[in-house]
């Protein structure tokens, strides 16, 4: 399993024109599931994103996690994270985890997520649909958590 974490001033997730999902500072996931990945891989990296330090203090440290500023979370499943481009110009998906049980794990880590920050600090996209994504990126920082 990976996150692929933005360090966002905003962002939303809008399908079929309407926004179903929306954050104010925070941090924006995309979560790649994979086969074999299981409850354990989505515990160690909801952890690991919550305690990541990478908003600044007063001192322009990035020494600050998205709890330590009172931020939100917009989650968004992107099966795409595990795309195989090393033969050819086109991507396999082989590696993706299936999509009944990339699904129930997307809503575990969504679920994990409203536990700790609330359901008003979390937001999420719908699993499986046509998804546009906006946002502005902070910093830009971008990171890649795996549970690997």
């Amino acid at each position: 399993m990976k996150f692929l974490v933005q360090r966002v001033a905003h962002a939303s997730v809008t399908v079929e024109g309407r926004i179903v999902g929306e954050i104010g500072r925070g941090l924006l996931v995309f979560i790649g599931c994979r086969t074999g990945d299981t409850t354990a891989d989505a515990d160690y990296l909801v952890d690991k994103l919550l305690a990541l330090r990478i908003f600044e203090d007063d001192a322009q440290r990035m020494n600050l996690s998205v709890q330590d500023i009172g931020g939100s979370v917009l989650a968004v499943s992107q099966f795409t994270l595990y795309a195989d481009t090393r033969k050819g110009n086109r991507p396999g998906f082989s590696m993706a985890g299936d999509p009944a049980s990339a699904k129930a794990h997307c809503d575990y880590i969504v679920a994990r997520l409203q536990a700790t920050l609330g359901a008003t600090r979390t937001a999420s996209g719908i699993f499986g649909a046509d998804m546009a994504v906006a946002l502005l990126n902070d910093g830009p920082v971008t990171i890649e958590l795996c549970s690997d």
